[in-house]
């Protein structure tokens, strides 16, 4: 039996745990003495507290997050009352900050509070030696240097690198200040030694990964790094590569395109964190991103490789309107990436995004995540369609099922000024979609293939009047477009037409991720 567990419950079963690696690959001579359990949200506490306890061990380190924050309590309770003697070791972003007000602290033996790679095996030593003084219950981690740490790359198992999301990080920190984001909070940027990185590296695609996720907030800062990484990934092109990076979105200078333009589609993807385009927004809350360089660094990208862009932004910002995030929305599908994720701010543990709270009258749901309920520019009801937007939005935007048809809706409300393209607004079109679809009670889950299209030929032929001869054809190509043969009957009428391929509005799809749901009532 280990004398030192490591736990956490991921938000899913195919995400391995990064930090409990990270802490196991530090404790030094204890490693031998230590273990990883892994679970997930979905898994009742109760399951969860069994499987620690079989286990049997003497210290048990918890990592808590946001996602798993009410889970963890609960477990924690349950295993305080069925094992008073256990020493139970917390961190994690979410007991990081404001331990004053959070039920878990009280629960808890020890607190590591930042980085805890070295700090947690040095409190498992004082703890397992049994000699002097009691360690404190909160303890500030010192900010380790990233070269002193152990790899924990080797720590990935083979059912890890098969069936799960493997984490990889070139650096730490971020050398921005966004006030809603915890990074701002971090020491500026620090880079692990590259040589011994690129080592590990190959080590884990010699045992056969090929899908490598990094975690470094701004991968494309440091120019050098970001060329030797790509150049790395370069020379291991083969079938099922895939690395995915977080980019600075105004950033990508020459020698940077160069090497991503030799890149085959569907090897890289880049998360790019836009978060709002409102200049007043963006000033109020520490943001700074030059607009005119990130639309040229997009259309570049859209046009002259084949990276993947998911691009990111924020609703419920202080002093964001409903018809300022419609616009930003708007001009990024203009920049065209292959995902828009839409999500609405949360208030994490730490993040000076409180400031704003009077002004703005910011109230956050007490419960995590933490999200924004209402502002004085977003009440409650309008946040409320937002979410739902945000779920339809992703459900139908960004599938990849509705690559013709989708656009045809805000093209059909071509007469809106504000539109781009000389077509109406897509945010306009898809918000009011939105609320429809809430009033015939679709849930924005579980909606099965054809039901969708159903819903939205629904949408747009009966009740916003596009000729069906039109959105007939396009919604065959669409089911077509991936190779489905299998045309539902009611499109099959449209089948002839469909044949004539014709170029989609919005961009190439990525892997539908609804196929094979069912239906909720």
């Amino acid at each position: 039996m280990p004398d030192i567990v490591l736990s956490t419950l991921n938000a899913k079963y195919l995400h391995a745990s990064f930090g409990l690696r990270c802490l196991l690959a530090n404790l030094g001579d204890l490693r031998g003495r230590a273990a990883i359990l892994e679970f997930d949200i979905n898994q009742r506490p109760l399951d969860i507290a069994e499987a620690l306890l079989a286990a049997a061990p003497r210290i048990l380190g918890l990592g808590v997050y946001v996602w798993n924050a009410t889970p963890t309590l609960e477990l924690v309770a349950i295993l305080r009352r069925l094992r008073p003697d256990l020493v139970l070791v917390l961190g994690g972003p979410e007991v990081s900050h404001e331990w004053d007000r959070q039920p878990i602290i009280a629960l808890a033996d020890h607190v590591i509070t930042g980085e805890a790679d070295l700090a947690f095996a040095a409190l498992c030593r004082d703890l397992l030696s049994g000699s002097g003084p009691r360690p404190p219950k909160l303890i500030a981690a010192p900010v380790p240097d990233v070269a002193s740490l152990a790899q924990p790359y080797d720590l990935y198992d083979a059912r890890d690198l098969e069936h799960r999301v493997v984490y990889v990080e070139a650096s730490r920190g971020c050398p921005f200040t966004c006030e809603f984001c915890l990074s701002s909070l971090d020491i500026p940027v620090r880079q692990f030694p590259l040589e011994p990185f690129l080592e590990a590296m190959r080590r884990l695609h010699d045992r056969g990964l090929r899908r490598f996720k990094f975690v470094d907030r701004t991968f494309n800062l440091n120019l050098a790094t970001g060329r030797r990484i790509l150049g790395f990934f370069l020379e291991r092109l083969s079938p099922g590569l895939f690395v995915h990076f977080e980019m600075i979105p105004d950033r990508l200078p020459a020698e940077l395109r160069e090497l991503i333009a030799r890149f085959p589609p569907g090897t890289l993807q880049f998360e790019v964190g836009l978060q709002t385009l409102d200049p007043r927004v963006e000033a109020r809350i520490g943001r700074r991103q030059n607009h005119e360089r990130l639309a040229d660094n997009f259309r570049w990208l859209r046009h002259h490789s084949g990276v993947h862009l998911h691009a990111d932004l924020i609703a419920g910002l202080p002093g964001e309107t409903l018809e300022s995030f419609g616009r930003g929305f708007d001009t990024v599908v203009a920049l065209g990436p292959q995902e828009i994720q839409v999500g609405i701010l949360k208030r994490l543990r730490g993040t000076p995004i409180v400031r704003h709270d009077a002004e703005w009258a910011m109230v956050y749901n007490p419960n995590p995540p933490y999200e924004v309920l209402s502002t004085r520019t977003m009440d409650f009801s309008t946040l409320a369609r937002l979410r739902r937007f945000a779920k339809f939005w992703d459900l139908f935007g960004n599938s990849g099922n509705f690559v013709e048809s989708l656009p045809m809706l805000w093209q059909a409300a071509g007469s809106d000024p504000g539109g781009t393209d000389g077509t109406g607004s897509p945010f306009e079109a898809m918000l009011g979609w939105s609320d429809w679809l809430h009033s015939q009670g679709v849930l924005g889950h579980g909606i099965a293939l054809p039901r969708q299209y159903d819903l939205l030929w629904r949408w747009a032929v009966t009740n916003q009047g596009i000729p069906a001869d039109r959105f007939g054809p396009a919604m065959a190509r669409d089911w077509r477009r991936p190779g489905r043969m299998d045309l539902p009957a009611w499109l099959e009428p449209f089948a002839g037409a469909a044949m004539t391929p014709r170029r989609p509005m919005r961009l190439p799809r990525r892997q539908a991720r609804h196929l094979g749901t069912t239906e909720a009532p």
